[in-house]
């Protein structure tokens, strides 16, 4: 066998970068790009595969998503199902994976190093998280086991993710495109797969479902096809040798890459059609699809970004600028997509106003007047060099993102056929101007090389056909021939004929040129910002950046003024004045953001934030321009019109979100002393006038206090004339502290338990949803915090585990600490097709369980969560925007608790078991009489379609015409299970003696099985009696073990043809963990009357004086 050999030893990498990369490749043929990092405090890797859903049978679509879900449920080396899981939050960490068009992406992040000493590195891999991770990582890819006991479960899994989706026009529209695509491409396929598609249909077929999964991973997973990612803190060479050893036995078979060459996913069957969808939201779009290039070859030119540039701008002269003068449009983007190699699209993606979508063909026609226009000037090398400029400079100052983001993306790129040196910077930085490559590009935008497709739930209003998979209604037709007409004339245009406010767009003026950033020695960055100016006026805090040292800032602005929210009135009043500036200053801004500053404004309870982030060079030019619009905002009944309607379909479509993204909206109106929900501001609206609003707004900038934070590229004296241009621009009044608004939340009383029931705004949606809130006490309380994080950590995994993927509640579940302004809770959602009492049974069922185990947990393993928490608390920030967001949020939460991470890293590591166990008796368990409960209900008004009953024979097989196992050898299988346990004791450092094992399963028959009487509580009793008898294991350790060996089992049994328990019916039922009796609940009937009727809690209260923070002095 050939040695392991290096592709690349460097890497072009950003001017920052302390990190060392190397590209090897296995024997096996495996690539890996390994990354050593000495200063990371999180490991990761990730494994890109090349398979995805265009490679699903035409007759079993979902196949790949499914092989993704399955392949994470136990090895031959690791056989139980979430020992990965346990693992990686037994040490800080987590796992995802996603299935696409041509590939599946696993990854993992755990902590860089056992140690608690964050600076240690390891030496060796006895304390390296890394290691183990890697170690059960690479055996997914080695030897799976697909086993049958997980199999019905994960499919359910699949198919309530997709039920998830149902109502997400993404999704919805998404699929319409592909399903109205050529047959004859793999880009039609439905990709995420159901019940029926995976389980039910082939089943009928006589398919056996998963040894079928097990040979489309057999057919298609290769090493060869497989790029991985390691990230650590090792050195190149041990990561090198950790690699090889552990990912050596992927087998390589020698797959092609897959290809579709020759193909394109429309065809001129479905070219020069327009397809009319309607949607779920209220929203009006208008897209245009030109077939286009792949463009994986052109990475030195990538002649796609000076076509999206152009047609994508907003500023003077381009095709967004004059139909919005119109009035026909709120947003254009633009841009290549992608779809496997061999082919991609080009999309003009365009929001409509009302007015527009009554014009929307003259829209097409303007497209395509300005794509004349581009054709006819030949391409533009000032304007390749202003955007070549730009990817130079954000690759030259690119900051570290979070581990698995970093693995998860390079393992994907390096399907690509790019030099192994540039991995980092070639998708990134376009290294040269090519006239032809541009002009080949824009052949493909051609008058009879596009599709429309407009989404309206209005127009036209006779959709007569139903998309198979999401249900979506829609009509598709021949363009009408006139239609065509006038866009090849619009195709042909010339400077006489066409638009004359189209032109190419202007130099651009925020193009950074001040880079450089004044690097000082530190011995330790500064972990809070100082308060530079404290008066009436105004308060301004200011951090030089010593971390990172990049051209960049952030600056966060609050205009303090309680008249922002109120009432809903102003409230919405506020939002719409914030809209209407923005809309305001949508063709100025245009060039900040593309030069790489940007800002948001936004209204909110406490007044007006202001954000501006980017290169520090031109952030206060930006500032003042949105300063003075906000000043001196003229609003105009026209676009007034159109932000208000457009706001109005915002508030309208808030109910047809998915339910678990609007349970917690009510929970905190619940628990607000002072706050409002959609329906009231909904009922505002309506009546509001562009009057109300031209009067309104004076008032709310007249009177305020004002609170800065200036974070990065800035020194002190910058960050107090920003603060200064603040104060000059607006000249407001002084707002006193005695008219500050106060942040409060309602308290629950100890012994309370209210329920709150609302019904889904969308008949169509099939999901309930709970969130499930237990009030714990004062944010302020650092002890009862730490404890309310530690139980947030202990029961992630294992709450994962029992709702979702043994009791297959729903794909949607959190479990974990929740803090609102100034009070911490507990809180568990869940959306599912079960109704949400039967979802509140349940989570009472698993905490009543937890307690069990929280009281039966062993030192060590407590230990263990401690110290993952710890570590989580301790990660660092990984860049200059996630170091401004803490430092913002510890001043606009007004506690000012900056060091709020290591406060609670040290009181964490003080909790005891003992603590923990009175913590949850008083706070959590439901029988507890002092434990304070609020429950939402969100309610479906829609129930799922029942799949089709499948029956299931002992041994595990979707069929019942395969005998083979009933012949098995009682004994023979009896003596492997022996064998098996004594591994598995052995592997606990427990006593395995074979010999005691065998008589003691002497009376276990394992051929008596039916569903009456399922055999794994014969087999733990006979356990039980070897470890108490044989083994000398005190009780209270049988009972642990017992509690642990009982997962094992499960994944162990059906390996040897053994049913654990019934898969469905009454029985599994009863197999679920039982409820406790609980205490009744209160409905909320009047929630004027609920809120009446509770306390208050102080308001946010400084952990420090500010004059702890204060510095008055010299510039840094």
């Amino acid at each position: 066998m050939s040695p392991t050999e290096r592709l690349a030893d460097q890497l072009e990498k950003p001017a920052l970068d302390d990190r060392s990369y190397r590209v090897v490749r296995l024997p096996n043929k495996l690539e890996a790009l390994l990354v050593h990092d000495p200063d990371t405090d999180k490991a990761s890797a990730a494994v890109n595969v090349n398979v995805g859903s265009f490679s699903d049978a035409d007759d079993m679509p979902g196949m790949a998503h499914a092989v993704e879900h399955l392949l994470f449920m136990g090895t031959e080396k690791y056989p139980v199902e979430n020992d990965y899981s346990q693992y990686l939050s037994a040490h800080s960490g987590y796992s995802n994976a996603y299935t696409s068009s041509t590939e599946t992406n696993y990854f993992f992040e755990v902590a860089a190093s056992s140690s608690k000493d964050s600076e240690a590195i390891t030496n060796g891999h006895v304390d390296s998280p890394l290691h183990g991770a890697l170690d059960r990582f690479a055996q997914f890819f080695i030897a799976p086991l697909f086993l049958s006991s997980t199999l019905d479960r994960e499919l359910k899994a699949v198919d309530s993710e997709n039920k998830k989706n149902l109502q997400n026009d993404t999704w919805r529209l998404n699929q319409l495109k592909k399903t109205l695509s050529s047959q004859q491409h793999p880009y039609h396929h439905f990709s995420t797969g159901n019940l029926q598609t995976l389980k039910d249909e082939p089943t009928k077929r006589g398919v056996k479902i998963r040894e079928e999964f097990m040979q489309f991973h057999d057919k298609n997973y290769s090493a060869n096809r497989m790029k991985l990612v390691v990230l650590g803190r090792e050195k190149l060479d041990e990561l090198e040798t950790w690699v090889g050893d552990l990912f050596a036995g992927i087998v390589n078979k020698d797959l092609p890459q897959n290809r579709w060459d020759g193909l394109q996913p429309l065809t001129e069957k479905e070219l020069l059609t327009q397809v009319f969808a309607k949607p779920v939201m209220d929203t009006r779009l208008l897209d245009i699809y030109f077939p286009y290039q792949d463009e994986e070859e052109l990475y030195e030119t990538q002649p796609s970004r000076y076509i999206s540039h152009l047609i994508g701008h907003e500023g003077p002269g381009s095709i967004l600028a004059h139909i919005k003068a119109k009035g026909w449009a709120n947003g254009l983007s633009a841009g290549m997509a992608p779809v496997c190699p061999g082919s991609a699209f080009f999309t003009i993606s365009i929001q409509l106003t009302e007015d527009g979508l009554k014009h929307y063909r003259e829209v097409v026609e303007i497209v395509f007047q300005y794509i004349s226009m581009i054709k006819e000037h030949s391409p533009q090398q000032w304007i390749v060099d202003e955007i070549k400029g730009m990817t130079e400079v954000d690759f030259r100052f690119r900051q570290k993102s979070p581990a698995t983001k970093f693995t998860s993306k390079l393992s994907s790129i390096m399907q690509q056929p790019l030099p192994r040196d540039r991995l980092l910077s070639a998708t990134s930085v376009i290294r040269k101007f090519d006239s032809q490559a541009i002009a080949q590009a824009l052949s493909y935008l051609r008058a009879d090389n596009y599709r429309l497709i407009l989404v309206s739930q209005t127009f036209p209003g006779d959709w007569d056909q139903t998309e198979r998979w999401y249900g979506t209604e829609y009509r598709v037709e021949a363009i009408p021939s006139a239609f065509q007409s006038a866009v090849r004339k619009a195709a042909k245009s010339t400077a006489t004929d066409r638009i004359s406010e189209l032109h190419l767009p202007h130099k651009n003026e925020f193009i950074p040129t001040k880079l450089t950033v004044d690097k000082r020695e530190v011995t330790e960055p500064m972990k809070a910002p100082r308060l530079i100016r404290n008066d009436e006026v105004a308060r301004t805090w200011w951090k030089k950046d010593d971390r990172f040292w990049v051209p960049k800032a952030n600056v966060y602005v609050t205009l303090r003024n309680p008249l922002a929210k109120a009432t809903p009135e102003t409230a919405v009043m506020s939002n719409l004045y914030c809209e209407l500036v923005k809309d305001a200053l949508e063709e100025y801004s245009y060039d900040a953001e593309i030069a790489g500053l940007e800002y948001q404004l936004s209204s909110y309870s406490m007044g007006i934030d202001i954000d501006i982030g980017g290169y520090s060079d031109k952030l206060a030019v930006l500032l003042e321009k949105v300063l003075v619009g906000m000043r001196d905002l003229e609003v105009k009944e026209d676009r007034f019109n159109i932000v208000k309607e457009r706001v109005l379909r915002g508030l309208r479509n808030w109910d047809f979100q998915q339910p678990y993204r609007q349970v917690g909206d009510f929970t905190r109106w619940l628990g607000s002393e002072k706050g409002w929900i959609n329906e009231q501001y909904l009922a505002e609206v309506e009546t509001l006038t562009a009057h109300d609003i031209s009067t309104f707004y004076p008032q709310l900038l007249r009177q305020m206090h004002i609170e800065c934070l200036a974070h990065g590229n800035i020194h002190k004296e910058d960050a107090l004339r920003i603060t200064h241009l603040v104060e000059s621009t607006l000249r407001p009044r002084i707002l006193p502290k005695s008219q500050w608004q106060i942040r409060r939340n309602l308290l629950l009383p100890p012994g309370s338990d209210y329920t709150y029931r609302r019904t889904l705004g969308d008949k169509a949606n099939v999901n309930h949803c709970i969130e499930y809130y237990l009030y714990v006490g004062s944010l302020a309380d650092d002890a009862l915090r730490a404890k309310l994080l530690l139980l947030g950590q202990m029961t992630e995994e294992v709450g994962f585990d029992q709702l979702r993927t043994k009791e297959q509640l729903g794909y949607i579940v959190f479990t974990g600490a929740k803090f609102a302004a100034t009070v911490m809770g507990y809180r568990v959602i869940i959306q599912s097709e079960k109704p949400a009492p039967y979802l509140e049974e349940r989570v009472n069922a698993f905490l009543a369980l937890f307690a069990s185990r929280l009281d039966a947990m062993a030192p060590e393993v407590f230990d263990g969560h401690k110290k993952s928490l710890i570590n989580k608390r301790l990660e660092k920030v990984k860049n200059l925007d996630q170091e401004s967001e803490r430092f913002w949020t510890a001043i606009s939460g007004e506690r000012f608790s900056f060091l709020q991470n290591e406060v609670d890293a040290g009181n964490i590591a003080g909790v005891t078991k003992e603590e923990m166990v009175q913590f949850f008796a008083w706070y959590i368990h439901p029988t507890s009489p002092t434990r304070a409960k609020l429950s939402v209900h969100m309610m479906a008004q829609s129930t799922p379609k029942t799949p089709a009953p499948v029956v299931t024979t002992a041994n595990g097989n979707d069929d019942d015409d395969d005998d083979d196992d009933d012949n098995i050898s009682m004994q023979k299988t009896k003596d492997q299970l022996i064998a098996l346990l004594a591994q598995y004791l052995t592997s606990l450092n427990l006593p395995a003696d074979p010999t005691a094992l065998a008589h003691r399963f002497e009376t276990v028959n394992l051929a008596a099985v039916d569903d009456k009487n399922p055999i794994t509580p014969s087999i733990l009793a006979a356990i039980s009696t070897y470890l108490s008898i044989d083994a000398n294991i005190p009780a209270d350790q049988v009972q642990t073990i017992l509690a642990q060996g009982t997962r094992v089992l499960e994944t162990l049994l059906p390996q040897l043809g053994i049913r654990v328990v019934p898969r469905d019916g009454e029985d599994e039922e009863k197999a679920l963990p039982p409820a406790p009796e609980v205490r009744e609940t209160r409905v909320i009937e009047d929630v004027f009357e609920f809120k009446k009727g509770l306390g208050l809690s102080e308001g946010p209260k400084g952990v420090r004086g500010l004059e702890e923070f204060e510095e008055m002095g010299s510039k840094l």
